[in-house]
């Protein structure tokens, strides 16, 4: 959806121009790698906040259930703080809600990463869900990029319109700068589909975004920097 006719508040760290002066490979504080996101539009009102460097913490209101329900997964498999706070005009349907909890998101995983000195920049993960499993591929790239291939065989999971998950990892792909590819590999219940695909998902995130001793903080590019392009 595009919001042009909405006012957003959005912040967001730049990326780095050179590949000098590494920094350490593992976070110097017991704070972390942080991003705090509010977005508002005439549609919604999202905050986020996320912690790279967390444990798991998951507290995420959206209004949405089946969609705190997910980004639970994402917190807890991916081993990052996830906090979402969201109201919208669900009234009319999910739809604004969902895109902009996912773009909030996404911009506070920019932020969060900061230069990418150090991290292994990419992930991959299948994830088993009973008869589902699911493959999620992704790079810490700058490049925005989705290849979306679930064939999820309802058209809602309870109230949640299941044509929102793609919309929703679209959403993050364009703020984040994350190539991202997602394959169903099985799977005939919708539920199972799209919850393994967010574990799959937050496994592979949270191996590109670990640390790798070897790098001794550099960035992780033959061109010394990672940028939006």
């Amino acid at each position: 959806m595009n919001n042009n006719n909405s006012q957003s508040t959005l912040s967001c760290s730049s990326l780095p121009e050179s590949n000098s002066s590494p920094a350490p490979i593992s976070p110097s504080t017991a704070s972390g790698r942080i991003g705090e996101v509010e977005r508002v539009t005439k549609e919604t009102n999202v905050w986020v906040k996320i912690n790279l460097d967390g444990t798991g913490v998951a507290n995420s209101t959206t209004s949405i259930p089946f969609l705190d329900h997910m980004l639970d997964q994402l917190a807890s498999h991916g081993l990052v703080d996830v906090h979402v706070k969201a109201t919208g005009d669900i009234h009319i349907d999910d739809h604004h809600t969902n895109e902009d909890v996912a773009l909030a998101l996404g911009t506070a995983l920019l932020q969060s990463l900061g230069d990418r000195r150090g991290i292994n920049r990419f992930g991959d993960f299948s994830a088993p869900l009973d008869e589902a499993l699911v493959h999620v591929s992704l790079d810490l790239s700058g490049r925005p990029h989705l290849s979306y291939d679930l064939n999820i065989p309802t058209a809602r999971v309870g109230t949640y319109d299941t044509q929102l998950v793609e919309h929703f990892f679209q959403s993050l792909v364009n703020t984040s700068g994350m190539t991202l590819h997602i394959r169903q590999l099985a799977g005939k219940n919708s539920h199972h589909i799209i919850e393994a695909t967010f574990k799959a998902f937050a496994r592979a995130l949270r191996q590109a975004i670990e640390y790798d001793p070897r790098r001794l903080g550099t960035i992780p590019s033959s061109k010394g920097v990672l940028s939006r392009s």
